[in-house]
């Protein structure tokens, strides 16, 4: 057992920040004093001490052997890993080296259809083929879940050759499905399995949280820590375990898309919030998961409003509890309790709508849909935060829509068109990304292979990516977002008047 009340890249950094010398080195504004002092105004000066470059006291991240080893191997050990990697460039590096690690120019990758657009990026460079499997989908509130061991099973039946599965664990909305059993299923065929988990970094500290990853025996995990714990936006880590990794191969893949001036303040948020989890990980998010039942209950009592459970909630009587959705099997087998998503549609609005009503009232949803808002509850949340957001949602019954019921809806393509009604990947996306391309009006795009990423944002998801042919649903389906106040990214022309397409036709 390490001692896990160590931080020894927190320790040498401090040391190094504190050590008076003539800097000859990289960063140019030389421990600050080169600083505008605009930003300065707005962070402080100290912060500008640590932002030091590769100094022989505070090793090197892509070949470490002191202080950055030694904080790796805390983390590993905490997060019940064999041995775990630091990422500067956020959980996108870590998903595009995971299937660089894996999967080179056309082999095939099993995925499911509502990957993050990081995922995109991965295929792009690797070369690989992506077999698509549709996430189980409700109907009723427009959202994706996990897709199935079933068919994670028939994918690989028809397709004995793939050198991976890769799935989202936990969705953006929380959601967990069964990755014990594809687990499982994976390691049949002696491939790795590789876990998008971008939103369960804090699921290893509590037994009331969803089983961690590797944990279910996944053989790699990526992690956003900044997401959920307590690192600065953009620091991550990279989890495996197992002999299914190619260890060598992820180091080389892992240098291609990091950063080779990395940010050491960055990295010691790493080991700092692996010192918090690992020596009071429990007790954070027993108080966390504490705050975000007592939302639940609370909102819950609210008319009109209806949140995701995968099991009744018990509000105090007389109240009733509130509606659940249909729950698809296997694919929501588990529910981070620590993700609020509230369905406003009872109350007449949409999810933007309401997301503008409570943000006035001081309060900030991680992201909306039509239908629901979505709060990321996490350690780092007061119990004043939960009465704010409360209060918020009783305010907001106040704007009802004295009408019927907002008419506009997205046409019901989430997930099974995306794949049935092209199906639709007609060349690789590095092909697609690197062929000759031309820039047609969107009406004249139908049918055709498309050349860039288009996805509304947040959550990141493509509707469509380079390679997959173009279907007029999908089509009115990015046309809606706009409509109803989403924004699209991706595309080089985000008014999406227009589209890139593959210049050979079909």
């Amino acid at each position: 057992m390490l001692n896990q009340n160590q931080t020894p890249l927190v320790d040498a950094l401090k040391a190094n920040a504190a050590r008076p010398h003539a800097a000859f080195y990289t960063p140019g504004h030389k421990r600050g004093r080169g600083i505008s002092p605009r930003l300065t105004d707005l962070v402080g000066e100290a912060v500008f001490r640590a932002d030091l470059t590769e100094l022989s006291e505070l090793d090197n991240l892509f070949a470490p052997q002191g202080v950055i080893q030694q904080a790796q191997q805390l983390a590993a050990e905490a997060f019940g890993a064999s041995q775990t990697y630091f990422l500067v460039n956020g959980s996108t590096c870590g998903i595009e080296a995971a299937i660089l690690a894996t999967c080179g120019m056309g082999d095939k990758i099993i995925l499911p259809r509502n990957v993050h657009s990081s995922v995109v990026a991965g295929l792009i460079l690797s070369g690989a083929m992506p077999i698509f499997v549709n996430p189980e989908y409700d109907l009723v509130l427009d959202i994706a879940h996990s897709i199935t061991p079933a068919s994670v099973q028939a994918a690989l039946k028809q397709h004995p050759d793939a050198k991976a599965v890769m799935i989202v664990y936990p969705t953006y909305y929380g959601v967990c499905g069964d990755v014990e059993a594809i687990a499982r299923i994976t390691h049949q065929y002696n491939i790795p399995l590789l876990v998008d988990e971008a939103h369960g970094a804090h699921f290893a500290f509590h037994p009331q949280l969803p089983i961690a990853a590797l944990a279910a025996g996944a053989d790699l995990s990526v992690q956003s820590i900044h997401k959920t714990l307590g690192a600065m936006t953009q620091a991550s880590m990279l989890h495996v375990q197992g002999l299914r990794i190619d260890s060598d191969r992820l180091n080389k893949a892992l240098q291609l898309v990091q950063s080779t001036s990395p940010s050491y303040i960055l990295l010691a948020s790493l080991d700092a919030a692996r010192q918090q989890m690992a020596l009071h990980g429990f007790e954070l998010m027993s108080r966390t998961l504490q705050l975000a039942d007592e939302a639940t209950t609370r909102i819950s009592q609210i008319p009109g409003l209806s949140i995701l459970e995968i099991s009744p909630s018990s509000p105090c009587p007389p109240c009733p509890p509130a509606p659940l959705l249909p729950l698809p099997p296997s694919s929501f087998v588990a529910l981070d309790k620590t993700r609020l998503t509230i369905t406003v549609s009872g109350l007449g609005l949409t999810g933007f709508e309401a997301e503008e009503i409570v943000d006035e009232l001081g309060v900030t949803a991680e992201f909306a849909t039509l239908q629901n808002l979505t709060f990321i509850i996490s350690l780092g949340n007061t119990q004043a935060d939960i009465e704010q957001l409360v209060q918020g949602f009783i305010t907001l019954t106040n704007h009802r829509i004295k009408k019927e019921k907002n008419d506009l809806k997205l046409p019901k393509l989430m997930w099974d068109d995306l794949i049935t009604v092209g199906n639709c990947v007609r060349m690789s996306p590095r092909e697609a990304f690197f062929a000759e391309s031309e820039t047609l009006p969107i009406q004249e795009t139908t049918e055709r292979i498309c050349a860039e990423i288009v996805c509304p944002y947040p959550p990141g998801i493509p509707i469509l990516m380079p390679g997959e042919v173009i279907s007029q649903t999908a089509l009115e389906y990015l046309q809606q977002i706009q409509l109803i106040g989403g924004f699209i990214s991706g595309c080089a022309d985000a008014s999406l008047n227009t589209l890139k397409v593959v210049k050979t036709k079909l």
